[in-house]
């Protein structure tokens, strides 16, 4: 690998609007963890636990470590920890900003209370903003093959802690799980002063119909993967006169379909659409935040200033202040001033 553009990469600011604090938990984490909490771990996390990460080969296999995987997660202090766990590692690949999925049905469903599940994330990441100065909050993510009125419910749960919360969005399977089932939520979400945004997984059966759903019945904020609307150019056009993101992960693409999707993220870079890349599940997936950047780099002809705005299209469509987002970006713009690709 070319070292200096590894070097760039490395030293860009960065921001991350799509990584899975449940997909964060390594082999080695949830062995810790299920040692303090007296537990074994399920035979399917164990048979798929590696050195180098969980072992899997499609959607399907990945899901069925995934779940079993979490009940290692019991208490506040484990949140905190899994938290901690991305935030140290996200600190270490320069990035500045950060907004993380979390699912809290995923927990509540086998009894742990959802305060402990927000509380314990929320410690964490004050405590990263204290240590690293790094900024991040939460978006609460809805599970898609669940019922509509468990998602309404989770999201009266959630009401007392708007504080913490800044958005929430909708994961997990899509097949037959469609934007427009959850329509009567997100509608209140809304009301209630939550951002939205939604998955829209690649090559997905009805790919471009569930984003039509969630950009013209949902009216979303952004979209997370959605790189199937290179497909229909109306849909583009109405992405990029409303300023909608989509939030890209090459590496998980790469590992749940055949391709890593560096073209199409390319296509709609180049024709103005606020693309970004990131995580996703980094623990499964095994790329962070400058592997998923070194992806692109180095597997399309994307050239360096161009991977400056997607960095740029980060941090303008994060939920954050002005005066965060435009101290972010004078940072951003002064490196790649000083790498000569302003």
């Amino acid at each position: 690998m070319d070292t200096d553009l590894k070097d760039f990469v490395e030293g860009m600011p960065k921001a991350e609007l799509h990584v899975h604090l449940e997909g964060c938990l390594t082999p080695q984490l949830a062995a810790k963890l299920a040692a303090r909490n007296k537990m074994s771990l399920p035979e399917t996390v164990t048979k798929a636990s590696t050195a180098e990460g969980f072992a899997f080969h499609d959607l399907t296999s990945f899901l069925a470590v995934y779940y079993p995987a979490m009940e290692v997660l019991q208490t506040a202090n484990d949140f905190h920890d899994l938290a901690m766990d991305y935030l140290v590692k996200a600190h270490r690949h320069n990035v500045k900003h950060c907004e993380l999925f979390f699912d809290p049905q995923a927990h509540t469903s086998r009894g742990i209370p959802f305060p402990i599940v927000v509380m314990g994330y929320r410690s964490a990441l004050l405590q990263a903003q204290r240590a690293f100065g790094i900024s991040a909050s939460l978006i609460m993510c809805f599970l898609r093959d669940m019922s509509a009125e468990f998602a309404m419910a989770t999201l009266m749960d959630a009401l007392p802690y708007k504080d913490s919360i800044i958005g929430v969005g909708l994961d997990s399977d899509e097949r037959d799980n469609p934007p427009s089932k959850f329509a009567a939520v997100f509608q209140r979400a809304s009301k209630e002063g939550f951002f939205l945004t939604m998955h829209c997984d690649i090559d997905q059966k009805n790919s471009i119909e569930h984003i039509r759903q969630a950009i013209e019945e949902i009216q979303v904020d952004r979209i997370d993967h959605g790189t199937n609307i290179v497909e229909d150019t109306r849909l583009v056009d109405i992405v990029k006169t409303k300023g909608i993101g989509l939030t890209c992960c090459p590496i998980s693409n790469s590992i749940v379909t055949r391709d890593f999707k560096g073209k199409e993220i390319l296509e709609l870079l180049r024709n103005d659409v606020k693309v970004t890349v990131n995580s996703d599940d980094p623990a499964y997936f095994r790329g962070y935040a400058n592997e998923n950047v070194l992806k692109v780099a180095t597997d399309t002809d994307v050239e360096r200033q161009e991977l400056v705005q997607l960095q740029r299209n980060a941090f303008n469509i994060s939920w954050i202040s002005a005066w965060r987002r435009n101290h972010f970006l004078q940072l951003l713009d002064a490196y790649a001033q000083q790498h000569g690709c302003a």
